[in-house]
This record gives structure tokens, C-alpha cells and sequence, in this order.
């Protein structure tokens, strides 16, 4: 199945890698995100389109839908974590922010959408969501809480869905080192943005999320991938992360 594909959050990290993968299969790619130059740059690469969009803002969301005249497949990609404070200390405008990012992002470009894909015939719609998703940890309450909105927003989706021709499919990736996820959670700070992965042997990267979201979307049409977590080998569980060598450097035998 190919056709034409929206990938939100696409100037960076998995959107931007997500956007050249499904490319290589032979979808027309719509780049969506709020950082144009970099949007122009990778839709200049993959020979994609590239759109304007905060999720946040439902006129920009109208706007991306009103710019399109087909949509075979959404990737929900667009999130993000905003700070590590405890519940105890942690600012209610981060929760807030958090959720409009991750859940009301996911919503508006959903809704927005649906008519497109229901007149594509099948289609399918992927949002990443997150381990956070699923298991709760110190520090990441307003993350946490927002991922686990959205994951239930999209095991409702489906049931909402059930007897229509469109796939709703759940992504929940663990550890990922991408040049921003963990920078823009610490406000900046490299080294506590470094920390995070420090001394554990090749996390997953964008490309390898991409992998997974390009499988999902290749099956054939019938064929629905309700939720999919992916990990790297290093972390068995949100809360058990291996730091040190796992695998022989490249050359050795």
C-alpha cells in the first residue's frame, strides 16, 4: 500500500527519519512541523512537501488538513518531554504544556485527518507514544501521565474504528538517543542530556523506530499492529538499564 503520507513532528529525530523511510517505499511524504527551514531542507532531500504546523493551534491543524486532497497514512509523531521535576515540585504549566503537545496534539491532527483517511479507501494511523506509556517512573510524572493519556486515547480510537477499513496502530519506543529529546527535556543542559544514555551500549537511534513504523504501514491492509513496544537490548524495563559494553566493537570478530 503506498499513497500519501503526513508525518507530523517531521523537522527532527524520528519524524525527519520516519519521513525518509516511508519515502524510500514510494509514498508521496508530507513533512509537517513548525521549523520550516529544516522541513524545506528534508523535503528538498526526499522530494516530500512540507507544511507548516503546530499541533497545539487548531487553525494551524485546519490548515494543514485544507492543504491536502489525500491522506493514506498519519503518523502521530509530533511530542516530547518537558522537564524531570518531581510531582511535589513540578510546574503545573510543564503538565499543561505536556499535554497539549503530546494528547491535544495527537487529537486535533486526528480529527482534523479522519475524513481524508476514511475517503482513501484504507488507511492506517500510527502515533508514537512511549514506555512512559505504560510504566510510570520518578521524575517523569507530567510525560508519564501525558503518554498514558494518549495511548488510551488510541486504543479508543480503535474500537471507535472497528468496521471501518482503517488501521490504528500504537508505537511505544524506549530508550532513543536523538540530537533533542533529552536536550529540550533539561532545559538545555548537555550534560544531564548526556547522562541519560551514559555509558549504555547503542540505544536505539530515530532510524530504528523508523524501521518499525515502516513495517507496520507495509503489512498487508488487513493485517493491524495494535501496539508495538521497542526497546533497546540494553533496557529490559523502564527501570533496568545495563551500562556497560554489550556487543564487540565494529572490526572485531
Amino acid at each position: 500500500m503506498t499513497g500519501t503520507v503526513v508525518v507530523t513532528g517531521a523537522s527532527s529525530g524520528i519524524g525527519a527519519a520516519t519521513a525518509r523511510r516511508l519515502a524510500k517505499d514510494g509514498y508521496d511524504v508530507v513533512l509537517a512541523a513548525r521549523r520550516m527551514d529544516r522541513l524545506r531542507e528534508l523535503a528538498s532531500e526526499i522530494g516530500g512537501r512540507a507544511i507548516p504546523l503546530d499541533v497545539t493551534d487548531r487553525e494551524s491543524v485546519a490548515a494543514l488538513a485544507s492543504a491536502l486532497d489525500r491522506c493514506d497514512v498519519l503518523v502521530n509523531n509530533a511530542g516530547g518531554a518537558i522537564g524531570a521535576e518531581s510531582v511535589d515540585t513540578g510546574d503545573p504549566a510543564d503538565w499543561t504544556r505536556s499535554f497539549e503537545i503530546n494528547v491535544l496534539g495527537t487529537l486535533h491532527v486526528t480529527q482534523a485527518l479522519l475524513p481524508l483517511l476514511r475517503a482513501a479507501g484504507t488507511a492506517t494511523i500510527v502515533t508514537l507514544t512511549s514506555t512512559a506509556a505504560y510504566v510510570n517512573y520518578e521524575g517523569g510524572g507530567a510525560y508519564s501521565a501525558a503518554k498514558h493519556a494518549e495511548r488510551s486515547m488510541v486504543q479508543t480510537l480503535r474500537l471507535e474504528l472497528a468496521g471501518e477499513p482503517i488501521r490504528v496502530v500504537e508505537i511505544a519506543p524506549g530508550m532513543v538517543r536523538t540530537e533533542e529529546f533529552a536536550l529540550n527535556r533539561f532545559r538545555g543542559d548537555a550534560d544531564k542530556a548526556a547522562a541519560i544514555y551514559s555509558g549504555v551500549d547503542r540505544p536505539l537511534v530515530a532510524e530504528d523506530v523508523a524501521e518499525c513504523v515502516a513495517w507496520t504501514v507495509g503489512l498487508p491492509p488487513h493485517v493491524n499492529i495494535d501496539q508495538l513496544v521497542v526497546r533497546p537490548v540494553a533496557q529490559a524495563a523502564q527501570h533496568k538499564v545495563h551500562r556497560g559494553p554489550l556487543f564487540p566493537s565494529e572490526g572485531d570478530s
